[in-house]
């Protein structure tokens, strides 16, 4: 890594933000929050390591001419010194930075190098909290505690899940239909593949799908791909894919408004193509108007496109958590919901090379030709929803909730209405990615720069610096801090002419007052009214308050801040000291999953639709 002083990165941060080697922590921020910093840095396969730029916060004001300041530092040898000491004793080996005091703008600052470790001395992690979460990893700009798919990484474990021996099962469990439509599906990539020629328990046996020891038993690659509906129902009940169709265009909040679902479950390579059809049969067909023409084609989602993220999905997909994979159908879009984040970090969706969770499932699927290879899946299914004028797709991976979304717009971008609604932005003379930007902002109601960069196939500054001219066209406006900023409507981003789009939520109305009101808290239950009078001021039996947080949010979504008000307990200590926690252990879920950072962003409980 080259060697940059503390003027320099900090240039580069008011640049392009912070980076996978750049973190900047401002004097107010946790030890914790610093430590880990330093665990991801140690741990990171070919990072080669990071800095820390300490006294650095983002800058807030209005006039504000860059996105980051230079806080005052106290005593900065008291600094170092703190520093040094914990990263002494908090974890399983002792860690030494490099720490230099030097100024910007004249005011000290600390800039901090960690060096990666040498690959026998990790992974790195906090003794407290022991493996694997005790661990962390750097993923872009973030520091994300490791689970178990991680540590193959660490231990240099070849070994796959999917090759896992299913006790219990034999060859009499497999559906033989479904290997009657892989040896059909072969057949049309390579009529001359040697496999087409074998048994059927030698077809198995060469797909890696039993056990090696036991060639009568099958592993979890050939159960999820081969076995029948009842075989793993009585094996892997929760591995299954749900199909839900929700009214309107945000989760069902009303647990007795109406919707439908669909659960399936049987062999992958059969169950592929009932999800497809079932949601085909649903989707309405839209219609694109060519310039210059009056008379509009009728168009749709590319089968292919839908195809390709259903295949990601069951293909890439965590099958060492016991939850379903979810399709969700809303009125504007499609969500396919993953167990199991992304192996690849979301700067690098799109780009050619792959990194297989389950190689054995991957691979019958790329030999029947049923998903793109050499990691070309994302970028085929945004050319294709390109083509077919319809918004380009989205992708998410969360590490917190251990899952991967990814997200269709059924919107035809510069379709008639879009065209009517986008002719009062004429005079900012926008690029077709700020429009998307625009479209999307109306449709789901925020983005951030990953959902930008996404959308338009470019780098982080790029995303930044067209959000940012958004902004100052006051089409935009910015929330939150660092990289947890987010972008909602502005003033000047009006409702569409004669709601043509029927928007969730209109995008420029007024924050509302997110506080617990008196006369909404006396309608609460009395019972929990009663344990919230009973909680100390500095309650120490957490269970307690978790408790009350889970039957808060059993009455409707509640708010974070909304929940702080009812407990008298800051915002941000209530999401770190709760409801991060909540979501991990999966007792509460997001309001609006499709962007955590979303304005109105709100927590339920898990167990209601």
């Amino acid at each position: 890594m080259v060697e940059y002083t503390a003027e320099e990165l900090f240039e580069i941060l008011n640049d392009t933000d912070e980076c996978p080697w750049i973190e900047a922590k401002g004097i107010g921020d946790t030890t914790t929050s610093i430590m880990e910093t330093v665990c991801s840095y140690s741990n990171e396969p070919g990072l080669g390591g990071g800095y820390i730029l300490m006294s650095i916060s983002a800058d807030d004001s209005a006039t504000a001419a860059t996105q980051y300041k230079v806080d005052p530092m106290p005593d900065p040898d008291k600094l170092q010194s703190d520093i040094a000491t914990q990263c002494a004793s908090m974890f399983n080996m002792p860690v030494r930075p490099a720490m230099t005091i030097e100024k910007i703008n004249g005011q000290p600052v600390l800039k901090i190098w960690i060096d990666e470790l040498p690959a026998k001395q990790k992974p790195l992690y906090f003794k407290s909290k022991g493996l694997p979460s005790g661990a962390l990893r750097r993923i872009g700009s973030t520091d994300q505690h490791c689970t178990d798919d991680d540590m193959h990484v660490f231990y240099q474990d070849t070994s796959s899940y999917d090759q896992t021996p299913v006790k219990g099962t034999t060859l009499a469990d497999v559906d033989e239909n479904a290997l009657k439509r892989y040896r059909v599906l072969r057949e049309k990539v390579n009529p001359a593949a040697e496999e087409l020629t074998y048994s059927d328990s030698e077809l198995l046996a060469a797909l890696g799908c039993v056990n090696k020891e036991n060639p009568n038993e099958l592993n979890v690659a050939g159960l999820l791909l081969f076995g029948s509906s009842k075989a793993q129902r009585s094996t892997f009940p929760m591995l299954r894919a749900d199909y839900v169709r929700v009214p309107g265009n945000t989760w069902v909040q009303d647990p007795d408004e109406r919707f439908t679902t669909i659960d399936m479950r049987g062999p992958l390579i059969l169950v592929l193509y009932r999800l497809i059809d079932a949601i085909n049969a649903d989707l309405p067909k839209g219609f694109l108007l060519p310039e210059d023409d009056v008379q509009a084609a009728t168009t749709g989602l590319p089968m292919k496109a839908l195809r390709e993220a259903i295949v990601n999905a069951l293909m890439h997909r965590s099958y060492r958590e016991h939850r379903p994979t979810q399709i969700i159908r809303y009125d504007n879009r499609i969500e396919i919901i993953n167990p199991g984040f992304s192996l690849k970090s979301e700067e690098k969706l799109g780009l050619p090379g792959s990194e297989t969770r389950n190689p054995f499932i991957a691979a019958v699927f790329h030999d029947t030709n049923l998903a793109e290879t050499k990691g070309s899946g994302i970028r085929a299914m945004r050319r294709l929803m390109e083509k077919a004028h319809l918004a380009p797709p989205t992708f998410e991976s969360s590490r917190e909730n251990n899952e991967f979304t990814s997200r269709l717009l059924l919107h035809h971008f510069l379709d008639a209405n879009d065209l009517e609604w986008l002719k009062q932005f004429e005079k900012f003379n926008l690029s077709d990615s700020q429009k998307q930007a625009l479209i999307f902002v109306r449709e789901v109601g925020a983005i951030d720069n990953p959902a930008y960069r996404q959308m338009a196939d470019c780098d982080t500054l790029k995303a930044s610096n067209d959000l940012r001219l958004l902004k100052t066209y006051n089409l935009l406006k910015s929330k939150g801090k660092g990289k947890a900023t987010y972008y909602v409507g502005g003033d000047g981003l009006s409702a569409p002419p004669q709601d043509l789009s029927a928007p969730a939520t209109k995008i420029s109305a007024p924050a509302q007052d997110l506080s617990a009101p008196a006369n909404e808290i006396s309608t609460l239950p009395k019972e929990i009214l009663e344990r919230i009078e009973q909680l100390n001021q500095r309650e120490h039996d957490s269970e307690k308050v978790k408790n009350i947080i889970l039957d808060l949010c059993a009455i409707r979504a509640m708010k974070a801040i909304e929940i702080a008000g009812y407990l008298n307990k800051g915002e941000g200590y209530v999401k770190r000291k709760y409801l991060s926690g909540l979501i991990a252990e999966k007792k509460l879920k997001y309001l609006h999953p499709e962007m955590i950072n979303h304005p109105e962003q709100a927590y339920l409980t898990n167990n209601r639709p």
